[in-house]
């Protein structure tokens, strides 16, 4: 018979160094999302607002026969400096979460060795929930134990911060769910202080993210033109954003793993002269890949004109005469910022 310990003993052997059992709902926090949802903070995603925003309210509309939900965190902080460190007007910034291969694929194949080395004992139905499923992540890790969610919308561990990837396994194991952590942000307001365009408001006696406004949004899901008013905001960051994670003071304690090679943050009049393909080999396999080559390039673009160096006209003419009407726009308007 599987029980708790082995669950949490097998998640460790396969590198998750956070694990916990939650129920399988209905989840109090699903009326708050559609709430969220209603009131248009989602932005343009919609795989948020679509038919499947009502499937989240229990896990059972995906494995009708689950009885408990394991959670787990994979740790994803490297020993570098955050970006809130970061002042080379030539460079890029990186978010941390995609420094590294896509945690689709290696949270997926984790959860796929935790449960064949748990199926050995005991047979059971399950379905493996990587981000990509209508599953309330942060709702589901915070009852089964793993954190609270902090003022910046994020999971918050009280040992190991908030730089971990969440995954999920649904399955027929009637299992004891943990007991959710009390919330431990206090009056700290660090994070909504430092948010460059005010994405984080109070709300009912919580905190809620208005995605429209979020820097990692503006570079990663929305398609298209970024509104003006929001680009110098956006600084130099070409792919998410870290501001509200690298100033929490509970991140001070999150365990660094070991240094992987990656360029964190790379020259921008490089990326400027990526062409379609020479962007495709150099993010291959990593999350970066999401922004697509419009996307990317726009972001250089804004980057550019963010950081106003003389010697950034040259690339951003080259990109005003691309042939694309969005990179062409925001290269037009990164000059005049010259």
């Amino acid at each position: 018979m599987i029980t708790a310990a082995m669950v949490r003993q097998e998640a460790a052997t396969c590198g998750f160094a956070l694990a916990g059992i939650a129920p399988v709902g209905p989840y109090a926090d699903h009326s708050g999302y559609l709430d969220w949802v209603g009131r248009g903070l989602a932005g343009r995603m919609g795989y948020l607002t679509d038919h499947r925003a009502d499937k989240r309210a229990d896990v059972r509309t995906l494995l009708p026969e689950a009885r408990s939900v394991l959670v787990v965190g994979q740790l994803y902080n490297p020993p570098a400096p955050y970006s809130t460190a970061f002042t080379d007007s030539e460079r890029g910034w990186i978010s941390r979460y995609a420094w590294g291969p896509d945690y689709h694929d290696t949270l997926r194949a984790g959860l796929e060795r935790l449960v064949a080395g748990l199926a050995i004992h005991e047979p059971f139905s399950y379905k493996i929930c990587v981000d990509t499923a209508p599953v309330l992540e942060r709702s589901l890790a915070r009852v089964a134990g793993l954190g609270w969610i902090g003022k910046n919308t994020c999971l918050i561990n009280q040992q190991q911060g908030s730089w971990f990837f969440l995954g999920e396994v649904i399955w027929s194991l009637d299992l004891p769910a943990d007991a959710p952590p009390p919330d431990r942000c206090g009056t700290c307001t660090r994070c909504i202080d430092a948010c460059p365009t005010a994405a984080l408001a109070p709300r009912d006696g919580r905190f809620e993210l208005d995605a429209r406004l979020c820097i990692a949004y503006l570079n990663i899901e929305l398609k298209g033109p970024v509104p003006e008013d929001l680009r110098e905001p956006m600084g130099r960051h070409l792919f998410g954003c870290d501001i509200c994670q690298d100033v929490c003071p509970w991140n001070r304690r999150a365990a660094a793993l070991p240094a992987f090679d990656a360029e964190i943050d790379p020259p921008l009049e490089r990326l400027a002269a990526l062409t379609r393909e020479q962007f495709s080999a150099l993010f291959a396999g990593t999350p970066v890949e999401r922004t697509r080559y419009q996307g990317f390039l726009r972001n250089v673009c804004i980057a550019m004109g963010n950081a106003g160096l003389p010697r950034f006209r040259a690339p951003l003419e080259r990109l005003a005469a691309s042939g694309d009407i969005v990179i062409e726009e925001h290269a037009r308007w990164a000059l005049a910022r010259l």
